[in-house]
């Protein structure tokens, strides 16, 4: 910890005893929540994992970005800039990062009071409230020219690309586990034609590139802890050029699934339809008048698809041995596998209910 005491001291942070303790949940990166004796802002620590993000200067670059076009957009819109979007502490010497001993990208962010993230909620308002941060989100940064944004990590929604990097864990298999995962590989091969659905549609021109956040999970956005409408979107690592499909594919995902990412009974893996509904009213209702109707049904494909490129991506890692998403368990990421293949069955049963769920809702 007094490594971490001395990083901190990088930063152009308020003078005084400064406290760090591990902080949140995620998969990628480690986090500390670090207070301040005698300040009443609390501040967030981070480390850049350069195993996922290779570039991770590339992904601050784009960060710093976004935050400052969102600080502008919020202030034209009367909002409070400081509290709906994030705010990076500069080094002292004014760059939005710094570097440890052993080269490792740190930043330091504001950490947004008086809010709450959900984590896996039931509440229909609550993923209303979610689906309104992530519409806002896009609608806000319609304008920014996504090309100009750094690709943080490339063919990151490259589905057929997903497919051929689990073929190439299947080939390599450096863990010996390919035996017991026939049942997943087979699953996976059968659904190689749906892989390009995207993709095709964006090369033919039917779907905009846009900035799209990519980690759309519903405990990246923060609710105010009174009101609980939403306040800001955060985790911004994998904001980069993309299609709307894969923001509101990934959030259905997650959010209108009946269980934990890692639910070992698969018979309690559903899509849970009010869930999705909820989700899409906010979410669409944000971005009334600026999609087509061809983006908007992509947002059912969208769903499917991101489904199955993490339960590809998951089941690739767990043959790779478990490099790239951070288990607690042995075979968790096979379990995490499991579930999404289990969720991408059930939405196939929807596609239509769906569809139609979609339309109506931007229609309205």
């Amino acid at each position: 910890m007094d490594s971490i005491l001395c990083l901190l001291e990088k930063f152009a942070l308020p003078a005084g005893e400064k406290t760090a303790v591990p902080f949140g949940n995620g998969h990628i990166n480690n986090t500390y929540l670090i207070t301040i004796d005698g300040v009443k802002e609390r501040y967030i620590l981070q480390r850049i994992n350069s195993y996922v993000f290779v570039r991770p200067q590339e992904v601050m670059e784009n960060m710093l970005h976004i935050t400052e076009y969102l600080q502008e957009r919020i202030r034209e819109e009367g909002g409070n800039p400081d509290r709906e979007t994030i705010r990076l502490v500069p080094s002292v010497t004014g760059e939005p990062w710094v570097k440890d001993e052993e080269g490792e990208v740190w930043r330091v962010m504001l950490c947004v009071p008086d809010t709450v993230s959900p984590q896996h909620p039931d509440d229909l308002h609550v993923l209303e409230e979610c689906g309104k941060a992530f519409g806002c989100f896009s609608r806000r940064l319609n304008h920014f020219p996504a090309a100009t944004l750094h690709e943080t990590i490339i063919a990151f929604h490259d589905t057929p690309n997903r497919l051929r990097q689990l073929e190439d864990a299947i080939s390599a298999d450096p863990c010996g586990r390919v035996k017991d995962v026939a049942e997943e590989i087979a699953f996976a091969r059968a659904r190689e034609a749906e892989t390009r659905i995207l993709v095709e549609a964006h090369a033919a021109g039917k779907l905009p590139l846009r900035v799209t956040h990519n980690d759309t999970k519903v405990n990246n956005v923060l609710l105010d802890r009174d009101t609980g409408k939403a306040v800001c979107v955060i985790d911004l690592d994998t904001v980069m050029p993309g299609l709307l499909a894969y923001d509101f594919g990934d959030a259905i995902r997650v959010g209108a699934c009946s269980a934990e990412e890692d639910e070992r009974d698969l018979e309690k893996v559903r899509l849970e339809l009010q869930k999705a509904e909820a989700f899409a009213r906010g979410f669409l209702g944000e971005l009334k008048g600026a999609l087509s109707e061809e983006e908007v049904l992509s947002l059912e494909a969208g769903a499917r698809l991101m489904t199955f490129e993490n339960g590809m991506r998951f089941l690739a890692d767990h043959l790779n041995g478990d490099k790239y998403f951070r288990i607690h368990r042995p075979g968790q990421n096979l379990d995490r596998a499991r579930t999404q293949f289990a969720l991408l069955a059930d939405m196939e049963k929807h596609q239509e209910e769906m569809r139609a769920m979609l339309t109506g809702i931007y229609r309205d």
